[in-house]
């Protein structure tokens, strides 16, 4: 029995989620090639600088690529990047029609793709599946078209919302799938985020502890980014130490700190605004320069309620745990701005689901 339409785009949507640790900063694409009915290639974008989706799928279809009918998750690029355009490639090999989730966000492609497939001669339709191909790609649609990357926030929580105990005391407030979930989060990340509180409270590595990629010779670790105005990380602080790289983002100059932050592995970023802050919108648009899609912000009540006060966060992730912390533990966002009810910031709940014995929570911000 053939599949539809809509299972073969949902198979190429599968294809693509296996680019999801890897890819970055590209978007994650698959591909399905059907001739007469039959699946004859398939193929997903692996890493960045490697073959396109489109690419791999015209090479497990060969010459049964011609004629057939072509399944992409997102319009084929019609530009010589690190690898040739992928237009060509499916004109070269005589397709007859390509199905498109979504036009691409890049302003380098952009419809201009889907031009180049039809002046071919190349039947081309948009749209099929549309909602679940951008719900794959939300970093690199917020980079491409706000010049920003999308923000995760990723809060753990006792039941009656407290993040930590008076003292600062934290862990554990999730139990260990939780915390295993939380390694999947990052690993989708492009950047983790956090600030100098965290590093001093809980001196954390930040990084990806999940066996199965770190076994994955395509998979790195993704930046870390510590907002640090006045250069307080110690240089034998646990994330400097770690393998990939981390970005230290401060008012401050101070040259002999500078120096001895930097021997220990860290790259400085000075990112002045005035005063004691560091500006956040600037900030996040340094790291969409540094083809940042995807940051994961992990950090304390008052940074996290900066990162929402200045609507720069998209979505939050909450681990509620089976227990209560009392009235004096420390509560998830700083927000000292909000008396009335009129100034209540709502959630768009959009997941709930059990963890081990947490719970996950998903929400959107409705600014």
């Amino acid at each position: 029995m053939s599949m539809t339409e809509q299972e073969l785009m949902a198979q190429a949507l599968r294809l693509a989620r296996k680019g999801e640790y890897t890819c970055r900063p590209n978007p994650r694409v698959g591909c399905v090639i059907v001739n007469a009915g039959e699946v004859v290639g398939q193929g997903w974008h692996r890493r960045a600088g490697q073959a396109h989706a489109e690419i791999i799928a015209l090479q497990d279809a060969g010459e049964r690529a011609r004629g057939a009918t072509v399944y992409v998750t997102l319009e084929p690029c019609c530009h010589h990047g690190r690898t040739g355009p992928c237009t060509r490639a499916l004109i070269d090999a005589g397709v007859e029609r390509v199905v498109i989730a979504m036009q691409d966000p890049n302003p380098q492609v952009a419809g201009k793709g889907i031009r180049a497939l039809q002046r071919a001669g190349i039947e081309t339709e948009v749209g099929l599946l549309e909602s679940q191909a951008r719900a794959l790609n939300p970093g690199f649609i917020m980079r491409m078209q706000e010049n920003r990357p999308y923000v995760r926030c990723k809060l753990a929580m006792s039941l009656d919302g407290r993040t930590a105990m008076a003292s600062g005391q934290s862990r554990w407030i999730t139990g260990p799938e939780a915390r295993q979930d939380v390694q999947r989060l990052r690993a989708r990340s492009c950047a983790i985020l956090t600030g100098i509180g965290t590093v001093l409270a809980d001196d954390p590595s930040m990084t990806v502890r999940l066996e199965s990629l770190q076994q994955e010779t395509d998979f790195s670790q993704p930046l870390r980014v510590i907002l640090d105005p006045h250069l307080s990380t110690p240089p034998d602080a646990r994330i400097l130490a770690q393998p990939g790289r981390t970005v230290i983002v401060s008012n401050t100059e101070e040259a002999e700190i500078v120096d001895k932050l930097t021997a220990a592995g860290a790259e400085i970023i000075y990112h002045p605004e005035g005063g004691q802050m560091i500006d956040l919108v600037e900030l996040m648009r340094y790291l969409a320069e540094r083809q940042i899609n995807e940051v994961l912000l992990e950090t304390g009540a008052t940074l996290s309620g900066a990162m929402l006060q200045a609507g720069l966060i998209d979505e939050l992730i909450v681990y509620m745990a089976p227990h209560l912390m009392g009235n004096q533990a420390r509560g998830l966002f700083n927000l000292p701005a909000l008396e009335l009810m009129e100034q209540r910031i709502g959630l768009n709940i959009s997941d709930m689901r059990a963890v081990g014995r947490d719970w996950r929570i998903t929400a959107t911000i409705d600014y």
